[in-house]
């Protein structure tokens, strides 16, 4: 697969059939792109195994092992919110979390 994902990250030079991709995006009000916040991956256990920043346009991406994982959102001016994501190898896990004040 190539190409942009419709309104998400390119996925050009990844090859969705041998990785397990968890991508999205930050906003605020539904609309507006956070740039700056911080995503963590925890495992099932809560575990951090990993972290990015977003975009300017708010996006992230992660390649996580298969199974299921817990999204942690740190955005300025927000409370943090926690997203549950299942991660298969073959596909691409497209994630939207919201925050607030």
């Amino acid at each position: 697969m190539c190409g942009a994902t419709e309104g998400g990250l390119s996925l050009d030079g990844v090859n969705v059939a041998k990785e397990a991709v968890i991508q999205g995006q930050v906003l605020r009000s539904g609309d507006e792109p956070v740039a700056n916040a911080y995503v963590r991956l925890l495992d099932r256990s809560g575990e951090f195994t990993a972290e990015v920043p977003t975009s300017a346009t708010g996006h992230f991406r992660f390649f996580a092992g298969d199974g299921e994982w817990t999204l942690r959102t740190l955005a300025p001016k927000a409370q943090p919110v926690d997203t549950r994501v299942v991660a298969a190898t073959g596909s691409v896990a497209e994630v939207q979390v919201l925050v607030s004040a």
